[in-house]
């Protein structure tokens, strides 16, 4: 059986599917045809039930839960791997001077879908005016001067010091402050159009694929490297090790309590609608 699958070219994604797409473990009959795209666009395709199967960011499956189901393994939660604020002019690391201009200042952000957009949203509500930019862009407009803010993901965040960018504040550890849970960024969902046992097979195939990349962490060496836009393999594993740990193999209690909490804080700030569903793949 032949299904559409979509995920971003990030290291940590392909690392994930890497055994996957390219059958290194026993994927059960199962095929795939596969799409690359940065995570809005993939949060977009969603919207439009375009895949079978695709990764997406948790602010995004808020609105994709009656089309979508969440698999257990796949998803990049974790600590310490939030979203960052970053700036280029130092005066905006004075958190009141922050504070009292953020309303008129300029945000480039990921994407209006992201879970990053809505840790954003949690801590600085005042800030309203954002720009959506292609994540990789982010730091030039900020170098440009186009932007006052950039709202950095993946592995920006190991690039932009070298740029002479400033740290404003990491939204991970604000979320942890807040809710003492690993930050949801995001998942692997399947459409619920599939047959239920179509649905537990891609759960197994998928926790294979991430178990044999654990256990061979340079068999993907070469196909992690063809998609990652001239990243050294340094910074490429050390993005794989901050987003890919034991919530990727299965999300387990704890993983699905984050997720829970965050889609309460969101419903809370009305950044999504109310959610009628079961997220998770059940037994």
């Amino acid at each position: 059986m032949k299904l559409t699958l979509g995920f971003s070219p990030c290291p940590n994604d392909t690392f994930i599917f890497d055994a996957l797409i390219h059958h290194k473990i026993d994927t059960e009959g199962l095929d795939f045809e596969v799409f690359f795209d940065d995570v809005e666009t993939l949060n977009q395709k969603a919207f439009r039930g375009e895949l079978d199967v695709t990764k997406l960011s948790y602010h995004a499956f808020a609105y994709v839960t009656e089309q979508y189901v969440l698999l257990d393994a796949g998803s990049a939660l974790g600590f310490g791997v939030g979203p960052l604020l970053i700036c280029k002019d130092e005066k905006f690391l004075d958190r009141q001077y922050l504070k009292s201009h953020i309303q008129n200042l300029k945000i480039a952000i990921p994407g209006k879908y992201t879970t990053a957009n809505f840790l954003l949203s949690l801590a600085f509500p005042e800030g309203k005016n954002k720009n959506e930019v292609l994540f990789s862009e982010i730091e030039n407009q900020l170098l440009n001067g186009e932007t006052d803010l950039g709202l950095i993901i993946h592995e920006n965040r190991f690039t932009y010091q070298d740029k002479g960018l400033h740290k404003i504040i990491d939204l991970g550890d604000f979320w942890e402050q807040q809710t003492e849970c690993a930050i949801p960024l995001g998942g692997i969902v399947a459409n619920r159009n599939l047959p239920i046992e179509i649905q537990h097979k891609l759960n197994r195939v998928l926790k294979r694929s991430v178990e044999f990349a654990f256990e061979n962490p340079k068999s993907g060496l070469g196909f992690i490297r063809s998609h990652s836009q001239e990243m050294s393999e340094d910074v490429m594993y050390r993005h794989i090790g901050l987003y890919v740990n034991k919530y990727s193999v299965e999300l387990g209690e704890e993983g699905r309590k984050a997720v829970k909490i965050l889609f309460a804080k969101a419903l809370a700030l009305g950044q999504i609608p109310e959610v009628r569903t079961e997220l998770f793949l059940t037994a």
